[in-house]
C-alpha cells in the first residue's frame, strides 16, 4: 500500500497519531484529531471536533475553540516577542471554526497588554500569517499570506488584510475595512473603509465589499457622503465629523463609523 494511504487513512479517524506528544494534563475534546509529529502542551484544551495536522506546536495556556483546523507547521501559544515578556502567566484565546493555514505563528499575551492574545470565530487566517501578543481579532476576518499583526492591534469582525501587510502595534482595524496587500497601516483604520498603500492611505468607502454583503443603497449612500466629509471636503477630522452628525440622521453604520473616528488614540488613516 502506499505510503500516503497511511495518511488518508488516518484523516478519517477520530484520536491523536502514534507519534504526536500530547501532555497528560492537556484537555482534548471529543471528536479531535491530532497528526503526526505534532505537539501538545499540558495546559492546552481543544474544544470538540478540533483538527491539528501535523508537525503543528501549541502550548500555554491555549484554548482552541470547536471545529477550528490548525494546518500543519502552526505554532500557538508560545511565549511572545516581547522584550518585556519576563514569562509571567499569560494565554491563547481562539473561539471555533477558524482555519489557521500553514506556518502561521500566534503568541499568547502579556502582563502589560491585558495577558491574552484574543481571536474569535470564523476567522481565516492564511500561511505565514503573524498574530503577536495582546492582539485581539473579531470574527469572520481574513488575514491574507504574511499579514503581520504588531502587538496590542485590534481587528474588526468582517475586516480584511491583504497579503504581506503590516499593522503597527496599538492599531485598529475597524469593522468590515478592507487593507489591500502590501501595505503599511500606522493608524487606525476607519470601519467600512479602502485601505492601501505604505503608509497607507484610505481611498473611500469599500463599496464593492458593501455591495457583495448586501447593504441598501441608502446605507452605501450615506457613508459615501461621510467618507466624502472626511477625506475630500478640505475640512479637518474634527469638522468632518461635525458635519456627519449634523448632516447623517439614523444611521447605525454612520454612527458606528463617528464613535470610532472620536475613540481613535493614534489617529485614523484619511
Amino acid at each position: 500500500m502506499p505510503q500516503s494511504s497511511g495518511l488518508i487513512f488516518w484523516n478519517f479517524m477520530n484520536g491523536v497519531h502514534p507519534t504526536a506528544i500530547v501532555g497528560e494534563s492537556a484537555k482534548i475534546g471529543k471528536g479531535c484529531q491530532i497528526g503526526p509529529y505534532s505537539t501538545i502542551g499540558g495546559e492546552v484544551v481543544l474544544g470538540e471536533n478540533v483538527r491539528v495536522e501535523s508537525h503543528a506546536v501549541i502550548d500555554g495556556q491555549t484554548t482552541i475553540g470547536d471545529g477550528s483546523i490548525v494546518y500543519p507547521f502552526v505554532s500557538i501559544g508560545l511565549a511572545p516577542q516581547d522584550l518585556k515578556y519576563v514569562g509571567e502567566a499569560s494565554s491563547t484565546e481562539i473561539g471555533k471554526r477558524n482555519k489557521i493555514r500553514e506556518f502561521v505563528t500566534i503568541h499568547r499575551g502579556t502582563k502589560g497588554g491585558g495577558g491574552v492574545t484574543k481571536i474569535g470565530d470564523d476567522n481565516l487566517i492564511m500561511a505565514q500569517a503573524h498574530v503577536a501578543h495582546d492582539c485581539i481579532i473579531g470574527n469572520g476576518v481574513i488575514l491574507a499570506n504574511a499579514a503581520t499583526l504588531a502587538g496590542h492591534v485590534e481587528i474588526g469582525d468582517k475586516a480584511s488584510i491583504g497579503a504581506h501587510s503590516g499593522v503597527h502595534q496599538f492599531c485598529r482595524i475597524g469593522f468590515e475595512a478592507f487593507v489591500g496587500g502590501y501595505s503599511v497601516v500606522v493608524k487606525d483604520a476607519m470601519p467600512y473603509a479602502l485601505i492601501q498603500g505604505n503608509h497607507a492611505k484610505c481611498y473611500g468607502l469599500n463599496r464593492v465589499g458593501m455591495k457583495r454583503r448586501g447593504y441598501p443603497k441608502e446605507t452605501i449612500a450615506n457613508l459615501n457622503h461621510a467618507f466624502h466629509l472626511l477625506l475630500s471636503a478640505k475640512l479637518n477630522t474634527t469638522q468632518a465629523v461635525e458635519r456627519i452628525e449634523a448632516e447623517i440622521r439614523d444611521s447605525k453604520e454612520v454612527e458606528m463609523l463617528v464613535e470610532f473616528i472620536k475613540s481613535s488614540e493614534r489617529g485614523v488613516v484619511k
